[in-house]
This record gives C-alpha cells, sequence and structure tokens, in this order.
C-alpha cells in the first residue's frame, strides 16, 4: 500500500479573483503654461501703457513706446480669447458658465464704476446704463457678443476675410453709436475670429527660435517707425472706438488703417508671443 495516499491530499491555497480596479477618474487638463503667462505679459502691458499716458506730451520716445504697445496687446489678448473659445457653443452648460463667468461680471462692474464715478468723480447724478460701458467693461462685453457669435465664424467659408470687412466697414461708419461699445466690438472682431481657426500648431510655430530671433529686429523696427509716425498719426486709431469720420479723416481711410493696423497687429503678436516663456514662471499663476 502506498503510504502517501492515506495521507491528506494539500490543496493550494484558492486564491480569490482579483478584484476590478476601480476606475481611475480622469485626470484634470494640465494648463498650459504659455498661455497663462501671455495673458499675463499682456495685461501688465495694457498696465505699462496706461502709465506712460501721461508721459506722451512731453516724450516722443514715451509716444513711441506707448504706440508700439497699444498696436498689439489689446489684439494679443483678443486672439487667444478667441483661441480659447473655440469648443463654444449653445450647450445650456456653456451658456450658464458664460452668464455666470461675463455677463455676470459686466453687471457688477459696471454698477460698482458707476458708484465710484459719482464719489470719486463728484457727479452724484452720473447714471447707471448698462448700454454705455465705462473704463474697463467693454472687453466684458465685447467678449460676451463675441462668444455668442462663435458658432457662426465655425461654419463661414472665409470667416477671417469676412470678419475683416466687417470691421472695415464699422471703421467708417460714424452712426454705428457708442452703445455697447459696438465699433470696439466689430474692429477687434477680427483677432477674435483669427483666435478661433488657430490651433496649437500654430503656436508652436511662433516659437521657433528662427522666429525668436528674427522678431528682435522686427520689433526694434517698429520702435522706430513708430517715432517717425508719432506727429504724423493719431494714436486714436489704434483704440478702434471711433469711424474715420469722428477721427477727422475721409471714409475711405477707415477701411485703409483698419486692413495696415491689422497686418502691423498681427506681426507684433506674433513677436510678442514668440518670446512669451514656455515654462512656469513666478507670475503664471497671475495669468491663470
Amino acid at each position: 500500500m502506498n503510504v502517501s495516499s492515506l495521507l491528506p491530499v494539500r490543496r493550494a491555497p484558492t486564491t480569490p479573483p482579483p478584484e476590478a480596479a476601480p476606475a481611475s477618474s480622469p485626470t484634470p487638463k494640465q494648463r498650459d503654461a504659455f498661455f497663462d503667462n501671455a495673458k499675463y505679459l499682456a495685461i501688465v502691458l495694457v498696465a505699462m501703457g496706461h502709465a506712460w499716458e501721461p508721459l506722451r506730451g512731453g516724450s516722443r520716445a514715451a509716444s513711441a513706446l506707448y504706440m508700439t504697445v497699444y498696436t498689439f496687446h489689446m489684439p494679443a489678448f483678443v486672439l487667444i480669447s478667441g483661441y480659447f473659445s473655440r469648443s463654444f457653443d449653445f450647450r445650456p452648460d456653456r451658456v450658464k458658465r458664460l452668464i455666470t463667468g461675463v455677463a455676470v461680471p459686466y453687471v457688477l462692474f459696471e454698477v460698482a464704476y458707476t458708484f465710484f464715478k459719482r464719489w470719486a468723480g463728484d457727479d452724484p447724478s452720473y447714471p447707471i446704463s448698462l448700454l454705455d460701458p465705462w473704463y474697463l467693461t467693454w472687453f466684458l462685453i465685447a467678449l460676451f457678443v463675441w462668444r455668442l457669435t462663435t458658432p457662426l465664424w465655425r461654419i463661414a467659408r472665409w470667416p477671417v476675410a469676412l470678419a475683416l470687412l466687417v470691421a472695415a466697414f464699422a471703421a467708417c461708419s460714424p452712426n454705428i453709436g457708442d452703445d455697447l461699445d459696438l465699433q470696439r466690438v466689430l474692429q477687434f472682431l477680427p483677432f477674435f475670429v483669427l483666435g478661433l481657426h488657430l490651433r496649437p500648431e500654430h503656436f508652436r510655430m511662433m516659437r521657433r527660435r528662427e522666429v525668436r530671433r528674427l522678431s528682435v529686429p522686427v520689433a526694434a523696427a517698429a520702435v522706430v517707425f513708430a517715432y517717425w509716425a508719432v506727429p504724423r498719426m493719431n494714436p486714436a486709431w489704434l483704440y478702434r472706438r471711433d469711424s474715420a469720420q469722428e477721427l477727422g479723416a475721409p471714409w475711405w481711410a477707415g477701411p485703409v488703417m483698419t486692413f495696415a493696423l491689422f497686418g502691423c497687429s498681427m506681426v507684433l503678436t506674433v513677436c510678442f508671443l514668440a518670446w512669451v516663456p514656455r515654462r512656469r514662471m513666478w507670475f503664471t499663476v497671475l495669468g491663470a
């Protein structure tokens, strides 16, 4: 008799089936430090432009720097705003975000600025009007209008060319009026529409080494040209808030300046974006 047959059989311990791994929660989308840096630096340039304004009367050099910065700082900011509006549609959550993130702040700051004007400007009868953007609030209402029209620009065949025609028409139409700062909304529109149609590879091309190198002499040439243009050009063209006739120019100057300034603004915007840092900086969180 085989003794081993009388011994209890030792079975291998049964291992329970492995538990299903819990579904990993989607990782939050990583922010691109480049765009946060670009937004922060563009806003710094806006503040610098306002700070230089009182110096323009006594310094041609300050006026030249002022005109150079004003040529591209808002176009760059509007272009980036368009780039981040590419996915906007009339889905309820996105419409809600547009209202809470843009329309509500517009109303709050417009009312707050009105009370500030009444107190600091010693004008207690200054009216509250949501149709007359005051100071910085014009950008909020412009962004609200631009985003509402985003689906139209996504399906247009030649969207940037069409937006330029709209801007050119606005630049020679003094009857548009000041409600909702519509002149600015329409004249800055081409930069927003261009941003809607840019892709990540376009920004990678702007950051190539050869573009950065070329941007230095281009920007220097722009400052020299601005120095020449100071006594010859009305800087109000750069604000895009008036028609040609309101600036004392013939109507045809509006379309001419629209196309000329669009070209100059885009060249300097590329020069600016070429030198925006790509890595996280101490100010990246402020841009976010």
